[in-house]
């Protein structure tokens, strides 16, 4: 609708979907303090102890808060829309984060200390599964869908898991594959998919579960110095 003068009124971002999204990213910045404190001279690549499942659980909620609030900007943003504010928004992101603490539970039970060779291989395939239409799939959905918190975190999840579970692989209280995981998968939540970019990803992704099995030597942090 026009105003005065002829000039249209601008359309952007409605204040209570601001609130939601600086609170959002907030949270999560806030959490990246909170996860890089506690995992301070945890990191131990393969060898990885996770401590006590209490312990584990704080970090890994912590993390996922931290690499995952970002990427869901978009969803928060048509979530506040859609519900008439930013009232909706809290049960969404607790509901999001669910998903990823109970792939946490999981982590837990099954990460042990192991070698190079395991790490390679899950690194490897989580390359090749960059190239596959599932991934493809729910990256889509992963960036297009507003529903529940649960659901979009179920499509986030399938879209990630291969990255998550390089992180788990190579070294799950490492800061620096944390930081790389969240700039991959950020990315593929925020930005549409582009040959020219994802190709090269996935087979730098492959290239170093190819390397690790390889030459495990070459990468560094991979396993604690002798």
């Amino acid at each position: 609708m026009g105003v005065p003068g002829g000039i249209e009124r601008p359309t952007g971002v409605s204040p209570a979907a601001a609130v939601a999204l600086t609170a959002t990213l907030g949270l999560a910045a806030a959490c990246w303090v909170i996860a890089v404190w506690q995992m301070s001279g945890m990191a131990m690549g393969v060898a990885t102890q996770l401590g006590s499942f209490a312990f584990f659980i704080a970090v890994w909620v912590a993390m996922m808060a931290a690499m995952m609030l970002p990427g869901a900007a978009p969803a928060v943003l048509r979530r506040a829309r859609d519900w008439s504010g930013a009232r909706a928004v809290p049960l969404f992101a607790v509901s999001y984060l669910a998903v990823w603490a109970l792939v946490g539970v999981a982590v837990y039970e099954v990460d042990r200390p192991h070698g190079t060779l395991v790490a390679g291989a899950v690194t490897l395939v989580a390359g090749l599964y960059e190239f596959t239409p599932v991934k493809q799939r729910f990256r889509r959905r992963c960036r297009e869908m507003a529903g529940s918190g649960f659901g979009f975190g179920l499509c986030c999840l399938s879209s990630s898991i291969g990255l998550m579970a390089m992180l788990v692989a190579l070294g799950v209280m490492s800061i620096p594959w944390m930081v790389l995981i969240t700039v991959v998968a950020s990315a593929q939540k925020l930005l549409p998919p582009r040959v020219a970019i994802d190709v090269p990803v996935a087979l730098a992704i492959t290239g170093l579960g190819l390397l690790i099995i390889v030459a495990p030597a070459a990468v560094p942090g991979l396993a604690p110095a002798m």
